[in-house]
Formats: C-alpha cells, sequence, structure tokens
C-alpha cells in the first residue's frame, strides 16, 4: 500500500471519539513495538483500516498478508473481545486468531466454554473496510450480537 495517499480518515470525524475507535487505538498502539503511532493522530492510525478504491486497487487480488496487516486483524478483535468484556459483567473475553500463511483462516472470541464471535477470516492480505463509519458498524453488530449470545447463554459462559 502506498503511503503517498491521503489519509482516508478526516481528523474531525465524529466517530473517532467512539468507544470503539478509542479502543481500537489502544490495541493498535500496544501491538506497535517500535512506538511509531506514537505521536501520530487517531485518523492517521486508523486509516490504514480504510479501503478507499485507490488504495484497494494498489492491493493484489492473491497474495500473502504481512505482518503489519496480520497486526491489524489482531488488533482489530481485540477490541472487539475488550469492548465485550466491559458489557460481560466480569468474564473475560478472549480472542484468538488461526491464519494460515495465506491468509485464510479463524478469529474466534470465546467467554468461559462459550464462542461468542466466530468469524471465518478470508484474504486477510485485503483486510480493511470501506469507511470508518463501516468498520464502526461491522464492530458493533459483531459486539452486539457477542452480548446477545453471552446473555442467552450465560451459565455456559461462567464455566
Amino acid at each position: 500500500m502506498s503511503t503517498g495517499l491521503a489519509l482516508a480518515i478526516e481528523d474531525d470525524n465524529p466517530l473517532l471519539a467512539s468507544d470503539f475507535c478509542a479502543e481500537m487505538v489502544k490495541q493498535m498502539r500496544a501491538l506497535d513495538t517500535y512506538d511509531m503511532y506514537e505521536k501520530w493522530s487517531v485518523a492517521r492510525i486508523l486509516s490504514p483500516l480504510v479501503l478507499t478504491k485507490e488504495r484497494k486497487a494498489e492491493i493484489p487480488v492473491i497474495g500473502d498478508p504481512d505482518d503489519i496487516t496480520m497486526s491489524r486483524v489482531k488488533a482489530y478483535y481485540n477490541a472487539i473481545a475488550s469492548l465485550i468484556e466491559k458489557q460481560s459483567e466480569g468474564l473475560m473475553a478472549v480472542p484468538m486468531i488461526n491464519l494460515s500463511h495465506e491468509g485464510f483462516g479463524r478469529a474466534i472470541i470465546t467467554i468461559g466454554k462459550l464462542v461468542v464471535v466466530d468469524k471465518t477470516l478470508r484474504d486477510v492480505h485485503r483486510f480493511g473496510f470501506k469507511s470508518l463509519e463501516n468498520m464502526h458498524e461491522e464492530a458493533t453488530k459483531i459486539v452486539d450480537a457477542a452480548v446477545e449470545r453471552l446473555n442467552k447463554y450465560r451459565e455456559v459462559a461462567e464455566l
């Protein structure tokens, strides 16, 4: 992906102040071992997750994910697990991601013995969203479904 492209997210986007974006930035910074993100704005940190048409055109249809892309996938599911955990009333949500070198695999989030999220991952080298709004919407759907499942099967989660 070219670094010369403009940011895909405006600094004044109100979604940047949401719980999800705050958690996503926290997770991205936690995985940043070289402190590159230390002085970056929230919009700049999240911008690579937004794949505009121009950005998507730069990524080959077939390819292996690099370490940076895989860390973004981990940060995304870690952020979702953290938001689920905040709503679980004291139970711990654990994300597990299994990816092949070709970018295929699965993301699972468990609470106790209960699987609250199970997503099949394909073409991880092209991981991203059409817009910040789309990323926020998808994450919110996943969190809401997981919390609903947790509330329905809480006794399994407490095992």
